[in-house]
């Protein structure tokens, strides 16, 4: 027979568990938090208490509420998730922005210093958590060749091409700079050429620098070469509009007047404010006979030769 001691404490077990069950069911039972509404949840933004109302503010771009405020709200949502480092939020936002605002001055604004601030986050992660990694070297040497910091960058590029002669892409970037650096010498084209040859026998798909190859050829005027790598550059990345203008020029000058039209009208879909474009055209079609439309494309060089010169400050 169990002692009254026993029963005393099997008595509170009991008890302790019915209050705790009582006290589970009190709490399912009380009513949820009202959700915010979205002026609620973007007058809480405004006042600074973004963790509170981003959610809210995600959910109102899904409702039915004016344009106006969606745009009201997405931005708050930008500057919001962006104060807490709440960089899928951000994203998220500057996606609908861009879907629902494309060409807004207000909304280009905003996800413009949004992509610049996600970017030197992303930068200040990199050299925070691997300082000497070879994407550390290569993103402070393109920073510095922004800036114009034309000895440094060289410097970093030069490290990281001593430390791993074989990665991809640093041959590529070291003979843009060498072309870009105005004080890079006399024979700084030859040590480019020489560094896009490197870069495209270790990655053939490089269209960039066997694009910048033909480039080299063109200005050469060895226009067979030139084409030659054109069509090479076109076969890795068929979007490459710069690439169909030189094959064109080339053409123009190799006097095949027909052949240079095709290439040259693709590049005027890429690039329709590119006025060489438009000249290089002009000339092909009226060397083949087509004097109206040629004319016509004459007119338009002319056109944006004349507003460049406008633009132009004094």
């Amino acid at each position: 027979m169990p002692s009254l001691h026993g029963k005393a404490i099997a008595i509170a077990v009991v008890i302790l568990w019915s209050a705790s069950l009582a006290s589970g069911q009190t709490k399912s039972a009380s009513p949820a938090q009202p959700a915010l509404t979205p002026e609620k949840a973007l007058s809480l933004a405004e006042q600074g208490h973004c963790r509170e109302s981003i959610p809210a503010l995600k959910r109102a771009l899904t409702g039915q509420i004016a344009s106006a405020t969606k745009k009201e709200i997405g931005v708050a949502g930008v500057r919001c998730s962006l104060a807490i480092d709440d960089r899928d939020s951000t994203l998220d936002f500057v996606r609908f922005l861009h879907k629902q605002f494309p060409l807004d001055p207000d909304v280009l604004f905003v996800v413009t210093h949004a992509y610049s601030d996600l970017s030197t986050r992303s930068a200040q992660d990199l050299g925070r958590t691997a300082p000497d990694s070879f994407a550390a070297h290569k993103l402070n040497a393109e920073a510095l060749e922004m800036q114009g910091k034309w000895e440094p960058a060289q410097a970093e590029y030069e490290w990281m091409i001593k430390k791993d002669p074989n990665a991809p892409g640093i041959h590529f970037l070291y003979a843009r700079l060498l072309l870009s650096r105005p004080d890079a010498g006399a024979d700084a084209t030859e040590r480019a050429k020489q560094e896009l040859l490197k870069e495209v026998q270790l990655d053939p798909n490089n269209a960039g620098a066997i694009y910048i190859l033909g480039e080299l050829d063109r200005r050469d005027q060895k226009w067979d070469d030139a084409v030659s790598r054109y069509k090479q550059a076109l076969k890795v990345d068929p979007n490459l509009g710069e690439a169909y203008l030189g094959l064109g020029y080339c053409l123009v000058n190799q006097k095949k007047y027909e052949d240079a039209i095709s290439p040259l009208r693709t590049a005027e879909r890429f690039m329709p404010q590119n006025p060489e474009v438009h000249n290089s055209l002009g000339t092909a079609l009226q060397r083949s006979g087509h004097k109206e439309e040629a004319q016509k494309e004459f007119a338009i060089h002319e056109k944006l030769i004349s507003a460049e010169g406008t633009a132009k400050p004094d």
